[in-house]
Parts: C-alpha cells; structure tokens; sequence
C-alpha cells in the first residue's frame, strides 16, 4: 500500500536516534529539516520510505540518522558483527565519495567524544576500487557499503562476498529520479530483487529523489511487489519546500531578425555581467562541447583566468575534475561551467548563482539543475535561463510557467524490457540451477516487470538456451540450458561468465581516445573529432588550448 507520511514532532523524531547520535545531530544542527520529521521515525520503524526533496535538504541524513542509530545500538550493545547491514546505491561514483565523507565524519566525531571501540564501518565498492580494498572488504566486511549499480549487480554473483549480504536491514537508492525514468534503473530494480531472494528475507528499502513525478509511481518502482501485490511505502513530499527564483532572459530585443553573431555577443556580455555580481555562478550547458565553447569564449573575450573559470564533463580526467570540484568548495573559482556532470546532489559547496544556457528540454531538469544554487535549505535558490534562439524562447516561457505552477515532467519507466532481463536470467543461472516458476516469480516482483507474460519469459529462456533454429549459424550459442519437462534451467558452458561480466550494465559503450599532456592523462575526446586534427591543430579541452602533436595506435 502507498501512503503519504505524517509528520512527526521534533521530540518525536529525535527520540527514534540512539542517544550518541542524537547528541551529535543536536550539536550541528539547529533544527531539523522537513523531510527529517517524517523519515527519521519512520525508518526507525522499518518502513519502506521514499523522500524527494531539493539539494541542501538532508536528505541523506534523513534517510542515514536512523540507520546509523540502529548500528550504534548493536555496537554499544557488543552485537555488531562483519557483515554488511545497509546497502548505499548511487548512479555517481562521486556521489559514493561524498557518502563515505558524509557518514565518516559524525562516525569519527562520535567516537573521540565518547572512545568508542566497536566502530561502524563504511566501505566503497566500484569500478575504481582497487584490488587491495576488495580482498580487505572480503575478509573484513563493512557495515555499509557504498555502490552503484553495475558493482551490486556483479556482488550478487560474487559467490564469497554475497555471503556477507545476507543478513542485509537497509538499501538506500540516491538520485532515484536519475534511475527510474531508464534501463539502469530497471537494471537495478531486479538486482534488489535478486538480493531480497539471497537475504531470504525483506529489507526496508529507501529512494531519495529530488525531481519525481508522480510519487506513487516511483513508490512502487522503489518497493516493488510480492507475490503480485504491492509493498507498503510512505511517501515524504518536500518537493517544493525551498524556495526558487528564477527568470528567463532573452539577450536581445528582436531575437527573430537579430543576426546569430549579435546574438551570441549579447548573451556572453549577460553571462559576464552575473558571472562578475555573484561570488560563484555555476553555468549548465546541454553538451560537453557547448561546455568547451562557453568556457573558451568568456576567457578569450573577458580574459578569465584558469584560476577564475573552469569547465567539468565527463570527458575530463577524475583528477581534473575533483580539483575542481575541490576549488569550488573552498569557494576560489568565480565560475564554472558543465554539461551534465554537476547537475546530482555532488557536494559542490555554496553557488550563489545558476545560469542555464539555451533551454534544458525539461522542466524537471530546470529545477534540478537551478535548485543546486543555495546549497542550504533554507537559502533562496536563483537562476536563470538565457535563450539562444526563437524556439528556446517559447519552449523555456512554458517551462517557467509549469514551474511557477509546480508541474514537473513525468517520468516514464521502460516496461519488460527483455534485453536487460536477459542479462538477469543469465547472472542467476550463474549462481545456481533454477526452478522456472521460482525466477517468474522473482521478476514479478520487480516493478518494470510486474505485468510481464510467462509465455515473453519463456521465449527469452529458448532464446538462452539457443534453442532456435538457426542461432547457431549466426554465431549466437546457448547461456543458459532449459529444460522444458524440469521447468528449470541453469548454467551452460565454461564462457558464459565471462560473456556475462562483459555485458553487463546498460550504459553504451563509447568509443573514447585518451589525450595526454606528456604522462599526464587529462581525459578524451570523440574517434570522429581525432579524425578531423591534423599536426600542430589546437583544441579546447577543459577550457585549456593544446596543441595536437600524434595519435598513437590508430
């Protein structure tokens, strides 16, 4: 069943924390924030709870005090053990960063004041973490682990460490609104049923959200359903508690008969002018390249500095954008502009000011993207969204519109999609030899796949199994093996892990070449766009000019 929460009195909440924690909490914060009154009960409870409410809300330490209250507990208690109790999922390795730093240091702070000696410990599991870490968390599992969704997937078939997932209590999914509207977050919806199947048991599942719409919706892609009816979620709205100005601007009187050279003039001078009244302006373009552009234009033409200015995307380095992202929130960077990359709840520090350029092609990415500005709850988040031609000007006028009336995009989760389940039946034939009706039921459990035909499901095991007329001829060979009469099916040939462990995940792959600056990696560009340099062609990257001098290995 779906509910909305109720809101719970201060003493209330505060008195659902084990007292450490509660001491802790009263001494860094003044009051608690709207969320909080209703989460931290809750949770403490054992309810499934989803919370969406804007950045600079805590929402992680609505969703985490309660959590850490339960482990303070069994550690104060001597009954905390080396096995991990709360799974953390983010679709941002930086995310995962900022968690770790987020929840070490109230742990640490707490353990100095009151010497402490059983400590509650955190762990990252990606695709960064090295060898080292791995085999240390397998011998010493953390408490919480802190994941994304492709490594939780490839955990569940890591025969020695799943053994310490068993007994799992929590699994807090961030940036919910990122997940569900894609086959990433279908992805990670079967492998939280595959591991409620392991645990043997259910877990009180937590979504954290800033944009979602409507809630019921991504309540029951978050919980679930068992046995065909719906699991019980409270829903926490703090939406549209923060309060949000923002205007959009048009460089020019007449932008229909205004030529595209005047236009751009008009729209750097605006840029220049916010970038010069606040302390720090974060600029959002759609795409890495625009990035590269805007930065390149306001230091040719306004003479920024590197020190000043900075771009952040994908494309760049992680040590080059983590010394951004560092400067950012020491506050010595004027300005920085970015694609997609800053657009999640990454501790960026205070931005006075966002600016969109051109239009965001959605009203909820609008309100994510300028509610980043006024990192604090109770701060005023301002932006603005500078149109670039005709279309942006009516399509962003709508937007603003919608968003003055609290009307967000609804998000649209793919339904049974076979490809992502294929991946699926495939890593659970890995583990062990199945009954047919026992994984139908287990996928059924899964929202994306709540409605999903047995006779779609038994197409996709023949398919598996190869069990098609002509697969082979076409090199495609057999998974799994099923056998119709058994109604089981299993494990099929020595390469079929390998195969699976390469595939897995729903990001595409990319075709990215790596730039170096003597040793130093500084991140990639596109195959099309090294096709087009010639020796001794400069280009931008990062907002810095370099100088194109070979390509290796092409």
């Amino acid at each position: 069943m779906i509910q909305y929460a109720q809101r719970f009195s201060e003493e209330e909440s505060l008195e659902a924390l084990n007292p450490k924690i509660r001491k802790w909490f009263k001494e860094h914060f003044k009051e608690l924030t709207p969320p909080q009154y209703y989460s931290f009960k809750l949770i403490r409870l054992g309810k499934n709870v989803l919370i969406t409410a804007p950045t600079g809300s805590g929402k992680t330490f609505s969703a985490f005090m309660a959590i850490l209250s339960e482990l303070m507990d069994l550690a104060d208690s001597g009954r905390l053990e080396e096995k991990v109790y709360c799974i953390y999922v983010s679709p941002l390795r930086a995310l995962n960063n900022d968690i770790y730093r987020n929840l070490s240091k109230p742990l640490e702070e707490i353990y100095s004041e009151f010497n402490a000696d059983k400590r509650i410990t955190i762990g990252i599991r990606t695709g960064d973490t090295e060898q080292k870490e791995r085999q240390m968390q397998l011998k010493h599992p953390p408490n919480i682990l802190v994941t994304t969704p492709e490594s939780l997937a490839i955990l569940l078939n890591a025969s020695k460490f799943s053994e310490s997932l068993k007994d799992l209590k929590y699994i807090v999914i961030d940036e919910l609104h990122e997940l569900a509207n894609n086959k990433r977050g279908v992805h990670l919806s079967l492998s939280v049923e595959r591991l409620a199947e392991l645990c043997g048991h259910d877990f009180v599942r937590i979504g954290l959200g800033a944009t979602l719409y409507p809630l019921e919706e991504a309540a029951r892609f978050l919980v679930g359903y068992n046995n065909g009816e719906e699991r019980e979620c409270y829903i926490v709205d703090a939406t549209w508690d923060k309060k949000m100005e923002f205007t959009t601007i048009c460089p020019v009187k007449d932008i229909i008969n205004t030529s595209d050279e005047k236009i751009e003039s008009a729209i750097y001078k605006i840029l220049d002018s916010i970038i010069k009244k606040n302390n720090t302006t974060l600029v959002f373009t759609n795409t890495r390249s625009g990035t590269e552009r805007v930065v390149f234009n306001l230091m040719k033409r306004f003479k920024y500095s590197e020190q000043e200015l900075a771009a952040h995307h994908g494309s760049l380095s992680r040590e080059i954008r983590l010394g951004v992202e560092e400067m950012l929130k020491k506050g010595s960077l004027k300005c920085v502009v970015s694609s997609t990359s800053l657009e999640l709840g990454i501790d960026i520090g205070y931005i006075d000011n966002v600016v969109q350029l051109g239009s965001p092609k959605s009203i909820t990415r609008a309100i994510q993207r300028i509610g980043r500005s006024g990192h604090k709850f109770y701060d005023v988040a301002k932006g603005e969204i500078i149109v670039v031609n005709r279309d942006d000007l009516v399509e962003c006028s709508v937007m603003l519109y919608s968003a003055n009336k609290k009307l967000l995009d609804k998000f649209s989760t793919p339904m049974n999609a076979l490809d992502v389940l294929a991946q699926h039946i495939v890593g659970m034939s890995l583990t062990k030899k199945w009954k047919v009706d026992d994984a139908y039921k287990l996928v059924r459990n899964a929202y994306p796949y709540h409605n999903l035909q047995k006779s779609d499901f038994i197409a996709l095991l023949e398919y598996l199994s190869g069990s098609y007329v002509g697969l082979e001829s076409r090199r495609v060979y057999g998974k799994i093996w099923y056998d119709e009469k058994e109604g089981a099916f299993g494990r099929r040939g020595r390469y079929t892990k390998i195969i699976y462990y390469l595939n897995l995940g729903t990001i595409p792959d990319e075709v990215a070449i790596d730039v170096y600056e003597g040793k130093r990696w500084i991140g990639n560009i596109e195959e099309e766009f090294l096709a087009r340099l010639k020796p001794n062609d400069i280009f931008v990257l990062g907002g810095r000019l370099y100088r194109f001098e070979y390509a290796r290995g092409m």
